[in-house]
């Protein structure tokens, strides 16, 4: 599987709701930067962070655009996020049902044909405003 479309199909089970499908697809110590946050390490780590993710939003992913280097280690994506804030998320404004549209990016690295880090990028200000 290309770096094309390992991301695809990470993006198509994330959108699906897949979680066992979307969590196959990162290596046991995948590396998530987390937007405007922390790094965490690790497969349990980012599957209890989707936990939460799932818990306070409700997202689908529209009018992706996937590039990938020419090794086929590295790869990146342009999106636009559509949710809804269901829950409140620590530090945030309260949920309420507000919905959002948000567009956002991620880098990739490419390890044996898994996720080895991924890292998102999006404006929180905007993201606030939207909700706020």
């Amino acid at each position: 599987m290309t770096a094309t479309e390992l991301v695809q199909a990470y993006y198509d089970a994330f959108n699906a709701g897949d979680m066992p499908a979307f969590l196959d697809l990162l290596a046991d110590d995948v590396v998530h930067d987390i937007n405007q946050g922390e790094r965490q390490v690790g497969k349990a780590t980012f599957a209890a962070f989707m936990d939460k993710m799932n818990r306070c939003y409700r997202e689908r992913l529209s009018d992706i655009v996937i590039m990938q280097n020419a090794g086929g280690d590295r790869a990146a994506a342009e999106f636009v996020v559509h949710g809804e804030y269901l829950a409140d998320d620590e530090g945030l404004p309260p949920a309420s049902g507000q919905t959002y549209v948000l567009p956002a990016g991620a880098f990739f690295e490419i390890r044996a044909g898994k996720v080895a880090r991924i890292s998102n990028y999006y404006n929180l200000g905007d993201w606030v405003a939207q909700v706020g």
